[in-house]
């Protein structure tokens, strides 16, 4: 690792943003939970704590959620026309990337991630995320309907209208980005809004607070909680009063999500958990084949929903595609995010780090072979070695579960549709590789596997123009791209005679 004395030196409001204890914002105050109590955000890189954030419980989301709705029934929020809301919510994006090193230092933090990677990525993305919302926030339109009932005319009409109060939860892996990915769209759509961050990773969703209130968001329109997801993340979810809960994270929590918003029959979305498959034909450009393979597994330290950990390669080609990914994995430098030799930084929490090593175990335990990394790296901090597991197969944990760290399982293939069969052999359906130079074959193969999105020969292409989301246990909607304002509108049918 690093030495200390390398760290980046750090934007100033991170030190004096972490230095106190951080409250929550509920109609436009910053206040104490009702309980008075707070909990610890800690560092992932010494497993020190970081900061003290208020511990947000059922009295404060009802408080929040009632700010919300006054907000939404009678607040300004409502009269605004759409060409201001968007221009309020540009004006946000500007106030982001204004305080760009505040926001990657925060993440850098509180994550674990890169320091220059939260600078070209995470808050990046969430700018432009936010920027192109903005633009959406005059575009959402209905349709005239011709009607043909005999003997009157009549004009029929439909208006897509605001869904009303928003409960939004969002992970540990990309904060700001995925708060990004929530707020944007719903603010757009007319929504007002209950965020709970994460509570591994608070603090850059209670910066963007600040920042909300600077831009002239009214008060009550966006209120942020912070709290465990079995406290404040359920009674966000069960709430009577919200009309709409989204959720991203595991597909054992969007499940209990889905029951918690029963009593109301709330609307949902559920963006989740993924196994993708990453397929490596022998045709492929395999240079480019084992960058993209090492990206689709170790990019945010293989925190991601639809990171490729299923490495399926063309027997011709797999050995040579396996040593790569290995060579790849043996050169990525771990350290705190805030060094600038890291490459990969450590897991988000201790739990995590558990949880990635438990899966290690099991799949060592079972047969398989690391050819790279295997376990734990130092005692200090929540670092596993970026791993390249072998001699795996459908059974094995290691291949059927969710890992959700830097660990990806390759296995052989000869026949397409046993291959094709293999991919889809998953409850999960979230994204895919394909990796080959015969572009009809690419076509092929992407019409046949049941994923939400496909990249072919390329990997992690996000944009907030392209829908992203799951097919099967992988979720309900889709994020990003215009599809994503159906997730936060109604549509009304308005019908009148006019002879």
């Amino acid at each position: 690792m690093a030495t200390a004395t390398q760290a980046v030196r750090l934007d100033e409001k991170v030190t004096q943003f972490v230095s106190k204890p951080r409250k929550m914002l509920i109609n436009g105050k910053w206040v104490e939970s009702a309980s008075g109590k707070t909990f610890p955000s800690y560092n992932p890189a010494t497993g020190e704590i970081l900061a003290h954030v208020a511990e947000g419980d059922r009295e404060d989301i009802n408080r929040a959620v009632a700010a919300a709705r006054a907000a939404f029934d009678s607040g300004p929020w409502s009269k605004m026309t759409p060409s201001e809301r968007g221009r309020l919510i540009w004006k946000l994006a500007d106030l982001i990337e204004k305080h760009s090193e505040a926001f990657a230092g925060l993440e850098s933090l509180d994550n674990g991630k890169p320091l220059a990677i939260a600078r070209v990525a995470d808050v990046p993305g969430a700018v432009d995320m936010f920027r192109y919302m903005a633009g959406w926030a005059t575009k959402i339109e209905g349709n005239t309907i011709p009607i043909s009932m005999p003997g009157s005319k009549f004009l029929a009409y439909t208006l897509r209208e605001p869904v009303g109060v928003v409960g939004q939860i969002i992970p540990w892996n990309f904060p700001l980005l995925m708060a990004s990915w929530k707020l944007g769209p719903a603010l757009a759509a007319g929504c007002t809004v209950v965020l709970k961050p994460a509570e591994q990773t608070p603090l850059s969703a209670l910066l963007l607070g600040e920042l909300v209130q600077e831009a002239g968001i009214p008060d009550g329109v966006v209120n942020i909680v912070p709290g465990y997801g079995e406290t404040a993340g359920a009674a966000l979810a069960s709430h009577p009063d919200v009309d709409k809960i989204a959720f991203t994270g595991s597909t054992e929590v969007g499940k209990l999500i889905v029951q918690a918003a029963a009593g109301n029959l709330k609307k949902v979305s559920l963006e989740l958990g993924g196994k993708s498959p990453n397929v490596v034909f022998q045709d492929a450009d395999l240079n480019a084949s084992i960058a993209g393979a090492s990206l689709g597994i170790f990019f945010n330290h293989g925190q991601c929903c639809c990171a490729g950990s299923r490495l399926y390669v063309e027997e011709k080609a797999f050995d040579e595609v396996v040593e790569g990914v290995a060579a790849e994995a043996s050169k990525i430098r771990l350290g705190p995010g805030v060094e600038p030799t890291t490459d990969m930084g450590p897991l988000v929490s201790e739990e995590q780090l558990n949880r990635v090593c438990g899966y290690l175990e099991s799949g060592l335990a079972e047969g398989a072979k690391a050819v790279a990394g295997g376990g734990r790296h130092g005692d200090k901090g929540y670092f596993v070695k970026p791993t390249v597991l072998v001699n795996t197969h459908e059974k094995m944990k290691v291949v059927r579960e969710e890992i959700f760290g830097p660990v990806v399982t390759a296995i052989p293939f000869r026949d397409l549709d046993d291959l094709v069969s293999k991919a889809n052999g998953t409850v999960y359906g979230l994204a895919s590789g394909v990796w080959t130079r015969d572009i009809a074959k690419a076509h092929h193969v992407a019409s046949r596997l049941r994923a939400g999105t496909v990249w072919i020969n390329c990997y992690n292409v996000f944009d907030s123009a392209l829908p992203f989301g799951g097919y099967k246990q992988s979720g309900w909607g889709r994020e990003m791209g215009h599809e994503v304002l159906e997730l936060y509108t109604e549509v009304k049918s308005v019908c009148l005679p006019i002879s």
